[in-house]
């Protein structure tokens, strides 16, 4: 067993790459000493398969939403699905909700992402959970209705690519940021200079698994296991102890998802 535990607070199980799969995925993870994981959903399908297998295993988590690239007008139907999922025992979030901007060229279908990210944010306020943030090159867009629509939500912008001037409004808010595999690649640009000045106490460590794994691992389908690669990349680069690493943010997984 690992002399340490970790939390991989972001990983996608419920995608079809890990099919048949789940049992020695989650049991490779607890090995590594990853104790607990959340499991996030992209569509009302992989949302259903995230509350699934957090009924079916001990230490699995699930956030439910729809990911702006799978998004669409969302009826009262859906938001009544995924409020009665959100009374499951652990359902911890509404996510992975938000903007991208890299894949959606089209400002029409932009627009419906804007508004789509209102609507679950405000979802979540009246269920009381917090939210789990995908932005991927839309920071300006995703920070103004953060700042408007987030009030009086707790949540992560996971795998952060912002600058450090937007950290620190996510930071000013009470909010975390999330950091994953690329974090450990060469090309990783202004990231590790972020997470040596960000808080400790307010960085969570994912996967995204089955994508974007890390360095001893690229090239490579990602899973939870590989999580304890980002705790040592982070534990290098702030001059700490990957305990100290583990400790906080398991701390700080359980303070924003009460897991």
């Amino acid at each position: 067993m690992a002399a340490f535990e970790l939390v991989d607070t972001h990983t996608h199980l419920n995608d079809g790459k890990f099919a048949g799969q789940e049992a020695e995925v989650i049991a490779r993870a607890k090995e590594a000493g990853i104790t607990r994981l959340i499991n996030m959903g992209d569509t009302l399908e992989s949302s259903a398969k995230a509350v699934e297998l957090a009924a079916a295993y001990e230490g699995v988590y699930a956030g439910v939403g729809i990911h702006p690239e799978e998004i669409y007008e969302l009826t009262s139907a859906d938001d009544d699905q995924l409020a009665s999922w959100s009374e499951a025992e652990r359902v911890v979030a509404i996510g992975e909700i938000g903007l991208d901007y890299y894949w959606e060229k089209d400002e029409d279908k932009r627009a419906l992402q804007r508004r789509m990210f209102i609507h679950q944010l405000d979802l979540a306020r009246q269920l009381h959970l917090p939210v789990c943030i995908h932005d991927r090159e839309a920071h300006g867009d995703t920070l103004a209705i953060l700042k408007k629509e987030g009030k009086g939500l707790k949540g992560v912008l996971h795998c952060f690519s912002g600058s450090y001037e937007m950290a620190q409004e996510i930071y000013k808010m009470g909010w975390y940021i999330g950091v994953d595999g690329p974090l450990t690649y060469k090309n990783a640009a202004k990231l590790p200079e972020i997470v040596e000045k960000f808080p400790l106490e307010r960085i969570l460590v994912e996967t995204d698994a089955p994508y974007l794994a890390p360095v001893p691992m690229r090239g490579k389908q990602n899973e939870p296991a590989f999580v304890r690669y980002v705790a040592e990349k982070v534990a290098e680069i702030k001059g700490i102890s990957v305990e100290m690493v583990a400790k906080q943010t398991s701390i700080n997984a359980e303070e924003l998802y009460g897991i």
